[in-house]
């Protein structure tokens, strides 16, 4: 067990009263039970960070349960991604689970809730039953078929179990309280007909349980001690607790905790599917979706993720955390990760007129001034260079210090030089500069200690390699797009940039897939899987926060 350096949050401390009462035989359980409906968002992060974590603190286990209990929707591509995604967080589950994997139980326990007179088979329709539990302030109706007798509901339930009655037909209802002020109350089914194709147990069953009861007996028989669940379930529980308590079985404790709502994002699966199923994106694993495998694809670390999580800790009550907080928790984590490369995004040449043609040389460049151990590379130098084409204006303004006619400006690990001249077509475009170097300025510094104001990237026209950059922003440009009517409406059509004509320096031709890197001046990449022959860049994260700017001049011109 870790030792407690730091202020306990509310389960922490719920444990650890648990642990003192021996209320579990100082035994701590935790499971994360994700539905194989869809991939696995930054919300559902925060669920496994803490049920993992929790586990390894106390030094006791976690399972990777998979609640598998509608076939329609779930598939074995979810399974395999689900747990792909887990491990790529740095966690790994004591024991992998299904809720498929106690089918049979499930059902032996229905029918002791039907012989002990707390389950009936109703034959009302799923309207019909919405149509009856009345509301927030009226009791609902009790159906006609409440007060079968125990021996007709276990001939019915059991003829529902063997496929004699069609989908929707019938259902096995608890049996609590129609008037009960928690409506979830109020007669739950237990069990629906759906013949469906389940993607491990096949045809065998044409049941399948509702998910609030799998979930307290799931839990039960594996011996899960703290059920922990987002908060959306906390009228739930009184639920969860009625039927373990009705069954008389082992009685894990459920606790609820907020959970992660991020702005200008959706964390709704439904969302995302339609996202998918409708090509507003490429895929469950697009690096502008809050999928965990689109952030893993745009180059977001798994330290950065389980650091965010730690930052925001745990809390009772929902509120809505910045996207700039989990970005900047991502540029902490890379600055000092990420190797640095000079690439160019927006090329325009640059000719160093006074150096010697069909000459070249190798210049010494720091891999991570964050990390001594990271250590230096070559980068090659030669007459024709790229620089960025936002770097340079003709006429600058008073604030531009980057390169101007007549202004001498610092390359990175080079020379200083001087533009003298530009080159321009027929439509006045500038297509090129003349500029000339002081070679006494090797590696940046002048031995007269004149100074310049800025410090330009570059990249070697002939050494440089050719690359695709996708630079994505936020899908969304409205801060709830989940709360409006239609939240496709508020897509960013300005999410994905496709550059073209990018150079880079020969370094980076061997990056690997995924890793991330800092381009210098411009901001964090990594490599993407559709690479071929000419690389493709993904944009992590840029340098620094532009929305966060953008948002206060909105906020600014509000109030004026």
């Amino acid at each position: 067990m870790k030792e407690h350096t730091k202020s306990r949050h509310f389960i922490q401390r719920i444990i650890d009263e648990d642990n003192v009462t021996e209320k579990f035989d100082n035994r701590v359980h935790t499971r994360f039970p994700p539905e194989p409906n869809g991939y696995l968002h930054i919300g559902h992060a925060k669920a496994i960070c803490l049920s993992f974590s929790i586990a390894e603190e106390y030094g006791g286990k976690c399972y990777l349960r998979f609640d598998d209990t509608n076939p329609i929707a779930e598939e074995d591509e979810y399974v395999r991604a689900i747990q792909e995604d887990v491990k790529w967080l740095g966690y790994e589950w004591d024991k992998l689970c299904f809720a498929s994997d106690y089918f049979q139980q499930m059902y032996d326990y229905a029918v002791d809730l039907v012989k002990s007179g707390n389950a009936y088979v109703c034959d009302l329709t799923a309207d019909e039953i919405k149509d009856t539990r009345g509301s927030l302030t009226e009791a609902g109706k009790e159906s006609q078929y409440r007060n079968r007798p125990i021996k007709e509901n276990l001939d019915l339930f059991t003829r529902m179990k063997d496929g004699e009655f069609p989908d929707g037909s019938r259902t096995l209802r608890a049996k609590i309280d129609m008037a009960h002020s928690n409506m979830n109350m109020r007669d739950p089914v237990v069990y629906r007909i759906l013949h469906a194709h389940h993607h491990r147990t096949k045809d065998d069953w044409c049941i399948y349980p509702m998910y609030d009861w799998a979930h307290g007996l799931e839990d039960s028989i594996e011996g899960v001690t703290h059920s922990l669940c987002s908060l959306e379930f906390e009228d739930h529980r009184p639920i969860y607790d009625w039927y373990l308590d009705a069954l008389g079985v082992y009685h894990p404790q459920q606790i609820e905790f907020a959970r992660l709502n991020l702005s200008y994002t959706i964390m709704s699966k439904r969302m995302l599917k339609q996202l998918v199923d409708e090509n507003h994106v490429s895929g469950w694993d697009d690096p502008r979706m809050p999928t965990i495998s689109g952030l893993r694809r745009r180059g977001y670390t798994p330290a950065a993720i389980r650091n965010f999580m730690e930052e925001i800790g745990i809390a009772k009550r929902d509120n809505v955390m910045e996207m700039t907080k989990l970005e900047s928790a991502l540029r902490q984590d890379l600055n000092k990760r990420c190797e640095r490369r000079m690439a160019v995004l927006n090329p325009l040449k640059v000719v160093i007129t006074n150096y010697p043609e069909g000459e070249e040389e190798t210049l010494e460049a720091v891999n991570n001034p964050e990390d001594e151990s990271a250590g230096k590379r070559q980068v090659p130098f030669s007459r024709e260079l790229f620089i960025e084409r936002d770097d340079f204006m003709e006429d600058p303004p008073k604030k531009f210090f980057r390169l101007g006619l007549g202004r001498e400006v610092r390359l990175r690990y080079a020379y200083f030089i001087t533009c003298n001249n530009v080159v321009k077509d027929n439509d006045s475009n500038i297509t090129e500069l003349h500029c000339t170097y002081d070679p006494e300025t090797k590696g940046g510094n002048a031995p007269d200690r004149r100074k310049v104001k800025t410090t330009l990237h570059w990249v070697s026209a002939k050494h440089a390699v050719d690359t695709e950059v996708r630079k994505y922003d936020r899908l969304f440009n409205v801060p709830a797009p989940g709360s409006m009517e239609n939240f496709l409406e508020a897509i960013n059509p300005n999410s994905l940039t496709l550059l073209n004509n990018c150079k880079m320096e020969p370094e980076l031709k061997n990056a690997k897939v995924g890793e991330p890197v800092q381009f210098e001046r411009l901001g964090y990449f990594c490599k993407d899987p559709d690479a071929g022959d000419k690389p493709i860049f993904n944009r992590t994260v840029p340098m620094r926060d532009a929305w966060a700017k953008l948002e206060k001049q909105m906020q600014s011109g509000k109030k004026n």
